[in-house]
C-alpha cells in the first residue's frame, strides 16, 4: 500500500469513527429516563449518515463541497448508483439544521427519532460492507 492509499485509508477511518460515535449518542439519548432530547437524536442519527456517506466519498476520492444536505452527497456518486435502502437517508436533511435552532418547526417525536436511528444505521451497515469487501474496517 502507498502513502497516498494509506492517508486515504486514514481518513475513511476517520469519518467512520466520527459517524459511529454519532450513531452511539443518538442511541444514548434514547436511553434517557426523562425528557430524552428527541430532536439532538435525530440530528445525530442524521450526522451519522452523513459521515458514512462522506467516508465512502473520500474512499473514491470524491470532493464534496460543505453541506449537510445527504441528496446532495447522494448525486456525487458517478457510479451504477447507491443501494435504495439509502436513497432514504435523504429524508434525514430535514434534522440537519432545523433541530438545532428555535423557530417554527414541530418538534421531533421519540417515532421519528427511532425512525431517523434505524435509517442512520441501514445507511451505516450498507457502506461498511462495501468498504469490507475493499478491505477497510473499523
Amino acid at each position: 500500500m502507498n502513502v497516498h492509499n494509506s492517508e486515504i485509508i486514514k481518513k475513511v477511518k476517520q469519518w467512520m469513527s466520527y459517524g459511529n460515535e454519532d450513531l452511539n449518542l443518538a442511541r444514548h439519548g434514547l436511553t434517557l429516563a426523562e425528557k430524552a432530547p428527541f430532536r439532538l437524536i435525530a440530528y445525530h442519527a442524521k450526522q451519522c449518515a452523513e459521515k458514512y456517506i462522506k467516508a465512502y466519498l473520500v474512499f473514491h476520492e470524491i470532493d464534496f463541497p460543505f453541506t449537510h444536505n445527504i441528496s446532495h452527497l447522494l448525486e456525487l456518486w458517478p457510479g451504477t448508483g447507491w443501494d435504495d435502502k439509502l436513497l432514504d437517508a435523504e429524508e434525514l436533511t430535514t434534522f440537519a439544521v432545523s433541530t438545532r435552532y428555535p423557530g417554527e418547526e414541530e418538534p421531533v417525536t421519540e417515532s421519528e427519532a427511532k425512525h431517523a436511528i434505524e435509517i442512520a444505521g441501514i445507511v451505516r451497515e450498507i457502506i461498511q460492507s462495501a468498504l469490507i469487501k475493499k478491505d477497510i474496517s473499523l
